[in-house]
């Protein structure tokens, strides 16, 4: 990653949050503005695909709509990589570093001025950074429409009032009606309002506005989302597909073709869904609920937490705990082995391209979970904190502990006879104003005793969008490559497919593999959506490779968690005696979360987070660090940092126990 695509804390104040500008109007005279003129120029533009490095593209600013492609001849002739509506959009700035973000919730831009001088022929203001800026924070103001003919801008002026009174008295009635039954009569007069108006912009004003359509029908939309809020107010979060008023156009820049993708992905799809799941979930008799259900966190004020860090490290923000899932990321992590017999058939095939079908199979069933799972966050582990997971029914053993704090890096390892499965994960959260980036830097190990095999890979960036309203909705995209370091006889190729903001919702989540030759040549092919299934066509059967297994009944009360991440955080009969004290399982406030005592979670969190701090002010004075129990810092051949087992924690555990032994107070 490019060093200044995070922001790092020594940083932070050199970002602002424009806001919208009100115009400046001469008395009452509002025909005296004049329409602003268009801005052009190149601009840097951070890659998606696959999420590093900037490249170069051509932008042009009008009429509030910002366009981009790769030449200003391919502007000329019409074929644009993308355009956004910069009225819905939240813009941060950073004038040190010539930085401008636009967040329009299903879109994130982020560009950079070209630091050069203008040739005499080209406006100055196309380069400058001052400029370009002055530029989108006047098409972010929402009185945008008083460019419309007079007639119209009366008729949208009059509407707009009546919509301003009638959410006036919404809000009103919100706070002195006694049912929930009144307020959604209210409610349903405002949305009913909201719909007359959109219908008026539709007819009243001209095809030949398109941008001031798109503009005037996206601030709406806020209208929506405000009536949806009282509506939902005793309602749990569900995903929902971008209403037609978001107001974005879509991005192309996945290098895909999108007709043959998306015929290949409805053909997977279509073998997939006649594929009876690939493993029938075995009768564990460990728990299939938790002891309440998830707390109602739309009354949280997420917006002012969010705001009030745009741009920084979620990982160093407290969250409130009604924001929590009762499981941590040591966990999470621990989810992505809930697939591991996908490892074990890739143990016992001998074909090396068929081999690595499989283990692009089981890099993309970790991800499956997450699609039930963008209305809480998992908390974060304290330094020295540890997890174990032992699964006589899959075959394996896993260990966890949470290595550094600042910043956070959890390590892992599971091993079988089968497999050896590792990694180190250190993940950068950024707000950007509307979508929520989770970005994973550590790279996955997995060793194949049988064949020598040594297979390592990346993970894919993971956004939340719309994260504020209640349309939020959770994308994965980028590149994966996994390569065998103990052999070049093949690679694999993944690509999460960014979603196209017109495309149909049956194509979100697409996922697309190949594995490669030496020579670069196709030789398997595989497919599918990373929440429904993987389908391979170029096997010697044809066949669904991996199903995810069914949700459990009322999983939507229980965090969106499956089967197997609810057993996660279990303390079975027997398990405490041999557990350290720092286990998971073992955190008090983590615990009170899944009891559904929400406000003692609150109380405690707080507590366990100022002691963790006080045990760092006394290593610091004592120009120490802290130390790993079970993990040793190590060098991959790449010349990276990584964190490795020392292979002492199951010994200790056996002999003479963790009962005997000194541990770290964390609670």
């Amino acid at each position: 990653m490019d060093a200044d695509v995070f922001v790092h804390p020594q940083n932070i104040k050199d970002w602002e949050v424009m806001d919208d500008l009100q115009v400046e109007m001469s008395g009452d005279n509002s025909q005296d503005l004049t329409i602003p003129g268009i801005c052009e120029g190149y601009l840097l533009k951070r890659r998606k695909w696959p999420l590093k490095g900037w490249h170069k593209r051509y932008f042009v600013l009008e009429m509030g709509i910002l366009r981009y492609s790769k030449t200003q001849q391919d502007i000329t002739r019409g074929k644009l990589h993308g355009s956004l509506d910069v009225g819905l959009a939240v813009m941060s700035i950073n004038k040190k570093s010539n930085r401008i973000d636009l967040d329009a919730g299903d879109i994130l831009y982020h560009m950079k001025v070209c630091p050069r001088v203008p040739k005499r022929s080209e406006s100055k203001h196309t380069w400058t950074h001052t400029c370009w800026v002055r530029s989108l924070v006047l098409m972010l103001n929402v009185n945008f429409f008083i460019f419309l003919s007079p007639s119209v801008h009366a008729s949208l002026k009059s509407v707009h009032d009546a919509l301003a009174q009638e959410r006036q008295r919404l809000q009103d009635t919100y706070h002195q009606s006694t049912t929930l039954a009144e307020v959604r009569v209210y409610a349903f007069m405002e949305t009913g309002l909201v719909y007359e108006m959109c219908v008026f912009i539709c007819v009243r004003v001209p095809m030949g506005a398109f941008p001031h359509r798109l503009c005037l029908l996206g601030c709406l939309s806020h209208g929506f989302y405000c009536s949806s809020l009282f509506l939902s107010l005793d309602s749990e979060y569900f995903d929902a597909s971008d209403g037609v008023l978001n107001g974005s156009f879509s991005e192309s820049e996945s290098g895909l073709s999108e007709g043959t993708t998306t015929s290949a992905t409805r053909e997977y799809r279509a073998s997939i869904s006649k594929t009876p799941n690939c493993v029938v979930p075995k009768n564990t008799g460990r728990r299939t609920t938790l002891a309440a259900h998830c707390p109602d966190n739309a009354q949280v004020g997420l917006m002012q937490i969010l705001y009030n860090n745009i741009g920084k490290d979620l990982s160093r923000v407290s969250m409130p705990a009604a924001l929590n899932e009762p499981i941590n990321l040591m966990q999470r992590l621990c989810e992505e082995l809930e697939y591991s017999e996908l490892l074990d058939t890739a143990n016992n095939t001998q074909d090396p391209y068929q081999r690595m079908v499989y283990i692009g199979a089981f890099a993309i069933s970790g991800y499956a979970t997450a699609h039930y799972r963008n209305r809480y966050k998992p908390f974060n582990p304290l330094l020295g904190e540890t997890y174990e997971c032992l699964r006589e029914d899959k075959g394996f053993r896993y260990i966890s502990e949470q290595v550094c704090h600042h910043p956070p890096i959890s390590a892992c390892h599971a091993d079988s006879d089968s497999f050896s499965f590792w990694q180190d994960q250190r993940w950068k959260n950024k707000f950007w104003g509307k979508s929520l980036e989770i970005m994973p830097t550590g790279m996955v190990n997995v060793t194949l005793p049988r064949f020598g095999d040594h297979y390592e890979w990346n993970k894919v960036v993971t956004c939340i969008h719309n994260v504020l309203s209640q349309q939020r909705y959770l994308e994965h995209y980028g590149e994966v490559i996994i390569r065998n370091l103990n052999s070049n006889a093949c690679t694999c190729k993944i690509t999460f497919v960014k979603s196209r903001y017109w495309g149909s919702d049956t194509n979100k989540n697409e996922v697309q593999g190949t594995v490669l030759d030496q020579t670069g040549s196709v030789i398997h092919r595989f497919g599918g959506l990373w929440h429904e299934g993987i389908f391979c066509d170029t096997l010697p059967t044809p066949q669904c490779i991996w199903k995810p297994n069914s949700q459990p009944k009322d999983y939507y009360l229980y965090y969106g968690f499956s089967s197997f991440t609810l057993e996660l955080n279990e303390l079975t009969p027997g398990l405490k005696p041999l557990l350290p004290p720092t286990d998971s399982r073992l955190r008090p406030d983590q615990r009170m979360l899944e009891d559904g005592r929400v406000d003692d979670c609150d109380k405690f969190k707080e507590e366990v987070e100022a002691m963790q701090r006080e045990r760092r002010k006394q290593l610091v004075k004592k120009g120490r660090e802290h130390t790993p129990r079970f993990f040793k810092k190590a060098m991959d051949s790449a010349g990276r940092d990584v964190w490795l087992s020392n292979g002492t924690y199951w010994k200790v555990r056996e002999d003479p126990g963790f009962a005997n032994t000194n541990n770290l107070e964390l609670w």
